[in-house]
């Protein structure tokens, strides 16, 4: 996995668990919500690159 892309996964999910964190404790659905989001798109991102590597192997 390219470290460059690895590591906008990571930063994507940790982004998103905060966002979803904060959301939660002030009771903010959209936030809660948008935070989930920004996790998933870090999970798919890691995941694809995971797949380039497997491949390329």
């Amino acid at each position: 996995m390219a470290a460059d892309e690895k590591t906008q996964a990571k930063t994507e999910q940790g982004k998103g668990k905060v966002k979803e964190a904060a959301g939660r404790t002030v009771g903010n659905e959209r936030l809660t919500a948008e935070g989930r989001a920004d996790q998933a798109k870090g999970d798919a991102r890691e995941a694809k690159e995971k797949i380039k590597d497997a491949l390329t192997d």
